[in-house]
C-alpha cells in the first residue's frame, strides 16, 4: 500500500484541496491533525482522508513521525510526506515514487531548487544554511534538505525513528538516512508559493532556533 502522510496545524481552508489531489496518486492518506483549533481534521476527513489527531500542538517532526508510526501499523510499504499548505504539486507524486518502485532508492527527496521555481531570497538562504548545517551533522549532502516533500521506501520506513519535534526533523531524516546507509535519489519538482505559504513558512527566529537545536543534538549523539 502506498500511503500519502500530511502533517497539518489549522489548515481548514487548504486541506481538502491537497487530500482530494494527493488521492489521485496514492491508495490512501493520512492527516495527522497536530493540536489544530479550527476545523483542519473535519475538513479532512470530508474530502476522504484518515485522521490521527495530537491533543495539542506538538511540532512538524512530531505529526511527520506520528504519521509515520500510523503507516507502519496500517501496513503501508511506501509513505509519501508532503505539506498541508499546498505548496507542493500532488501531481508530481508519481516523480518522486519511481526510484522506490523500481528499487533504485530507499528515501526520495524533492529538490524545489533543480526547476527554474520563483524562490524568494530568504526562503534560499534559509535552505542554504539548513543544507550546510546538516551536511556539517550528518556528511550528507541534500541539495533541498528541509523540503516536507519526500517519499520513504519500505527500507527507510521500517527503519526510521524520528525523535526532533520541530523542524529540524527534516535534518534528522538526513542523519537516519546516512546511519542506515539508504540509497537517496533527489528529484527536481516545483513549488507553488503565495503570500499563505511565505506566511506559514519559518521566521527569522524560529529559523535561528532550529539550527540551534540541530547543532545541540549533534553534540548529544
Amino acid at each position: 500500500m502506498i500511503l500519502a502522510v500530511i502533517p497539518a496545524y489549522n489548515e481548514e481552508g487548504r486541506i481538502a484541496q491537497v487530500v482530494a489531489a494527493a488521492k489521485r496518486y496514492v491508495d490512501a492518506v493520512l492527516v495527522v491533525d497536530d493540536g489544530s483549533t479550527d476545523r483542519t481534521a473535519e475538513c479532512a476527513v470530508q474530502a476522504g482522508a484518515r485522521i490521527v489527531s495530537h491533543a495539542q500542538n506538538c511540532g512538524a517532526g512530531a505529526a511527520t513521525m506520528t504519521g509515520l508510526d500510523a503507516a507502519r501499523m496500517l501496513g503501508a510499504q511506501i509513505v509519501v510526506t508532503l505539506d498541508a499548505d499546498g505548496q507542493h504539486d500532488p501531481q508530481e507524486i508519481p516523480l518522486l515514487l519511481k526510484p522506490i518502485q523500481e528499487d533504485k532508492a530507499d528515501i526520495v527527496f524533492a529538490n524545489r531548487f533543480g526547476r527554474k521555481n520563483i524562490i524568494p531570497l530568504v526562503r534560499r538562504v534559509f535552505n542554504g544554511i539548513g543544507n550546510v548545517l546538516t551536511l556539517f551533522v550528518t556528511g550528507k549532502w541534500v541539495s533541498d534538505s528541509q523540503c516536507g516533500f519526500k517519499v520513504f521506501g519500505p527500507t527507510a520506513l521500517r527503519e526510521i525513528d524520528l525523535r526532533m519535534s520541530g523542524f529540524e526533523f527534516c535534518t534528522e531524516i538526513v542523519r537516519e538516512a546516512a546511519e542506515h546507509k539508504w540509497r537517496i535519489e533527489e528529484i527536481p519538482t516545483k513549488v507553488l508559493y503565495s503570500e499563505y505559504t511565505l506566511a506559514k513558512g519559518q521566521s527569522f527566529a524560529n529559523g535561528i532556533k532550529t539550527a540551534l537545536r540541530i547543532l545541540l543534538r549533534s553534540f548529544l549523539r
